[in-house]
């Protein structure tokens, strides 16, 4: 009888994913036996606090593993390199501005998030909801949930756990792009979307996981790369297409995380239907934990490939970046909803991302570590102004967001400072020098240049230019363009927030006053919008820090960028030692 030996875990290693996720699970005892009213600030505090110790667990944990290359769990089923670390700070870091943004209300009183968003839209249920004044907290956990996944995501050796964490991160956003306060049938039809191919995705990942397990014998990266470079495997020999098919499956599952063509089809459609908070969480970290475990297995499965596999997979990833820079730019210029086009252009910083890791060399994993960040900066920040810009009828009630880029004009008279801060979010995207986005494209077209892929850094740098177009029409359009002096004159193209079937689109109703939003009717609702004017709301707080610190950052960064690049460059090491 064999007898059963309990492995050594040593917990602090795991202490910037344990925190999070139990944080989560006390945030579900929280919704079950603390009372209605102190449920939101203990939930906030919760979550806030959760994720600065996970920020400060990865801080201490720094000098052990830069010291010793690496510290792991039961054989690699949880792994810390510095660039792990590096991934892990990142998304704290962004998760911690994500949720303020998440958390802020406006002047209304009312956050993003519907009361009850399992309701039917336009019952007579979600209507007696509403005007009980019922919360969405359970948001918190979720988000908590997510977090902690995308913590785990970079952070193993083991790919079923990269999958589990795959699942762990993707559940709750597809529970949270569901939740949007107005235009809710847009919002569960994005859920649906996100859900349906999200799990299209996982299934294609999960059979990669498949032939690697059955060209190498085990589910290890570690492992699979021994099999792939020891002399008597001979299975580059015998099983060539085996090990490519496995490979390249396992990177789509992981491009369709970070949007990268022509697995992006979800972005538009998730990104405009999502409550905004959610999407600039999603933007920022999602990316982030995702283009960190595509770092750690594709450069480490890489490594053991012979020279004309690792040039068909090569040869992938040109045809990738290609291709979603191709598609961000060109389809982000003719967009007229301002979500949607932040959406296309997030699809276009994947292509870029893609352009630093086409060497598979630590160069690369520097770039892609400063770019996630910069880029996260200012996406967020730009989501958490549009959280801000609101459509309000004649009678002064507050609707949802203004997303017709014709209503952005003039914004700078109703709120220079925000117009201002909204511009300099747009301008680092763009790459303009000063900011962060300059340095971060300068970091991944420089290490394209070094692993000799020029002409892709060349195709970036013309990707970038038609870019800017698109950027500096809003910046225009803010600060140059005269608002619409009359109301009723306020454009509201056909489709742009109201479904086909007339049932979906802004619920002009949810923050009208009692009794009257059972009663409106379509046609009511129309006429609302067709005078509706747009107004910038004050947020109570949260989201004015986030967008401050966001602004900070990318301006630091851009000007100062020496202590971020440092940092990037010690922590480009991404592998463990050999077995």
């Amino acid at each position: 009888m064999i007898e059963f030996e309990a492995p050594v875990i040593d917990w602090a290693v795991l202490m910037p994913v344990l925190v999070v996720l139990a944080a989560g699970v006390v945030g579900v005892l929280i919704e079950a036996f603390v009372p209605d009213r102190g449920r939101r600030p203990t939930q906030i505090v919760l979550t806030l606090a959760a994720l600065v110790a996970s920020l400060v667990s990865v801080v201490l944990l720094w000098g052990r593993v830069a010291t010793e290359g690496y510290a792991f769990v039961v054989n690699g089923t949880f792994l810390l390199t510095p660039f792990t670390l590096g991934i892990q700070a990142v998304v704290a870091v962004l998760a911690i501005l994500g949720v303020l943004v998440i958390a802020d209300r406006t002047r209304t009183g009312e956050d993003a998030f519907a009361p009850t968003a399992a309701a039917v839209p336009g019952t007579t249920y979600e209507d007696a909801a509403r005007e009980a004044g019922l919360q969405q907290t359970e948001v918190y956990p979720l988000v908590l949930f997510a977090t902690g996944g995308m913590l785990l995501f970079p952070a193993t050796d083991n790919l079923i756990v990269l999958f589990i964490a795959l699942e762990v991160l993707s559940l709750p956003l597809y529970v949270l792009c569901a939740t949007a306060r107005r235009r809710r049938l847009l919002s569960q039809e994005a859920a649906f979307k996100y859900f349906l191919l999200g799990s299209f995705a996982s299934a294609i990942m999960l059979f990669g996981i498949a032939l690697v397990y059955g060209f190498a014998g085990t589910v290890s990266l570690e492992g699979a790369l021994y099999v792939l470079t020891h002399p008597q495997s001979q299975v580059l020999e015998l099983m060539p297409a085996l090990v490519i098919a496995g490979v390249l499956l396992i990177t789509v599952g992981l491009l369709f995380k970070i949007g990268a063509a022509p697995f992006h089809t979800w972005v538009p459609d998730v990104y405009q239907g999502a409550p905004t908070p959610i999407t600039g969480f999603m933007a920022a970290c999602v990316k982030a934990a995702a283009i960190g475990a595509l770092v750690r297995v594709v450069f480490t499965l890489a490594a053991g490939l012979d020279e004309p596999l690792r040039r068909d997979l090569e040869v992938g990833l040109w045809a990738v970046a290609i291709l979603t820079m191709l598609v961000g730019t060109v389809a982000a210029v003719v967009q007229t909803d301002i979500k949607r086009m932040l959406a296309y252009s997030s699809i276009a910083h994947g292509g870029f991302l893609a352009v630093a890791f086409v060497g598979f060399s630590e160069t690369g994993a520097q770039a892609v570590l400063f770019y996630v960040l910069a880029y996260g900066l200012a996406t967020l920040g730009a989501f958490a102004i549009v959280t801000l810009v609101r459509e309000q009828d004649a009678d002064g009630v507050v609707l949802g967001e203004a997303t017709h880029l014709s209503q952005w004009a003039g914004l700078a008279r109703r709120s220079p400072w925000l117009a201002a801060a909204f511009a300099l979010f747009l301008l680092s995207m763009a790459g303009i020098p000063l900011t962060a986005g300059f340095i971060a494209k300068f970091g991944v077209f420089s290490a394209a240049v070094v692993a000799g892929a020029w002409p892709l850094a060349v195709l970036g740098v013309l990707a970038s230019a038609v870019a800017v177009f698109f950027y500096v029409r809003l910046i225009v359009l803010m600060l140059l363009t005269r608002p619409a002096e009359d109301a009723q004159e306020t454009e509201h193209p056909a489709g742009d927030g109201v479904a086909a079937d007339g049932t979906g689109g802004p619920e002009a109703k949810e923050e009208a006053p009692a009794g009257e939003g059972a009663t409106r009717t379509l046609a009511a609702a129309r006429s609302t919008l067709s005078r509706a004017s747009v107004v910038v709301v004050a947020s109570r707080g949260p989201a004015t820090v986030a967008i401050v610190l966001c602004a900070v950052g990318v301006v630091l960064l851009g000007v100062v960028p020496q202590v971020a690049l440092d940092w990037a460059a010690q922590a480009a090491t991404f592998r463990p030692l050999q077995p």
